[in-house]
């Protein structure tokens, strides 16, 4: 390779790198930045978001505890 290739090619990755820290810090910032706020502000009453009302779920019937040999017969029951 020329010398100037080099040197091209070595300031560019220096750019690329510099580009992806700051990328990096700008999405930490911005992450963070509503937990500063919120954390500055004076506590007032949150606002409950208003939810449809649905029917509770209903619980699930529990699995029949199996033996490892009973398992191994179910696996391979198609074949």
């Amino acid at each position: 390779m020329e010398a100037e290739s080099v040197i091209l090619l070595a300031i560019s990755s220096w750019f690329l790198v510099a580009a992806a820290m700051l990328w990096g810090m700008l999405r930490v910032v911005r992450r963070h930045a509503l937990d500063a706020h919120a954390y500055q502000e004076p506590n007032r009453p949150r606002e409950v978001p208003v939810t449809a009302r649905r029917k509770p779920r209903r619980p699930k019937p529990q699995r029949p505890i199996l033996s490892p040999a009973w398992r191994a017969a179910q696996h391979f029951a198609h074949r």
